[in-house]
């Protein structure tokens, strides 16, 4: 995948932000009935996203590990996401966006157990995790760019407020649930307040909860990119309450924890 012929969708799509701020396709419809073929029908496409992220990780796990020990992780990892596949929890299949989320943060799911027969740490495995996530969310393109013309204006509002209306109609148990918020006009321009969240939900059940909070900072790197203003106080995955996203477009990021690989 060329950064540079990137789609939107291709750019937004492996950020929980960024599916979050995509227009559902199917907003109005049911839920469909749960195929449990869904990821073997996907398995093609899925493998292809698999291996496009872990190709963008490979530099940053050889960084402090070996060439040849890097490359066992890289083996190891495709082949426990292919087992996690099955396991991956259905939420609407392509009736949900939120769908890619969770097929993504099993990606980093197998690698973080992987890393760790390796006798790599979390935070090592949170390193790799969030650079891989830098350097996959950041563009320079001015056809993008123009495609974002207003990152935090009526459209964005207006899909966010039809993904509310969406997951409050949610059947599936691995779903998110969020709340839209209305700007004050000064300090953000709109926000949102998830209450549940799938990835908090599908680590939890893995005994991973751990590497939810570094799956959350993924979330930076793209709204740096467009310009979003992302600031958050608190997440579910660093054991708050809510998520609380609140965008005002051209400020600059402020993270709700910062880890110590980022304070260097």
């Amino acid at each position: 995948m060329n950064q540079n012929n990137l789609s939107r969708r291709d750019f937004l799509k492996f950020s929980a932000l960024g599916t979050c701020a995509l227009c559902l396709s199917a907003c109005g419809h049911k839920p469909a009935a749960v195929p449990m073929e869904y990821w073997q029908e996907k398995k093609t496409d899925l493998m292809k996203d698999f291996d496009e992220i872990m190709k963008n990780a490979e530099g940053f796990i050889n960084e402090n590990i070996s060439t040849k020990e890097t490359g066992q992780i890289m083996s190891e990892s495709r082949e426990r996401y292919l087992s996690l596949l099955p396991e991956v929890p259905y939420i609407g299949g392509d009736d949900n966006s939120l769908t890619e989320v969770l097929y993504m943060s099993a990606v980093a799911l197998a690698l973080y157990e992987v890393m760790k027969t390796h006798h790599q740490t979390l935070e090592e495995t949170g390193r790799v995790l969030y650079r891989t996530m830098e350097k996959m969310f950041s563009f320079n393109d001015p056809l993008m760019a123009a495609q974002i013309r207003n990152p935090t204006g009526k459209e964005e509002q207006n899909e966010y407020r039809r993904m509310e209306r969406y997951l409050s109609k949610s059947r599936y148990l691995g779903d998110w649930k969020m709340t839209f918020v209305e700007g004050d006009g000064v300090n953000f321009d709109f926000g949102v307040d998830y209450t549940e969240c799938g990835v908090v939900k599908f680590y939890k059940a893995h005994n991973a909860y751990e590497l939810t909070k570094y799956m959350c900072l993924g979330d930076y790197p793209i709204s740096q990119s467009i310009g979003s203003g992302l600031v958050r106080t608190t997440t579910l995955g660093n054991g708050g309450p809510r998520c609380d996203f609140r965008f005002k477009a051209g400020r600059p990021i402020r993270m709700e924890w910062t880890p110590d690989f980022l304070k260097k």
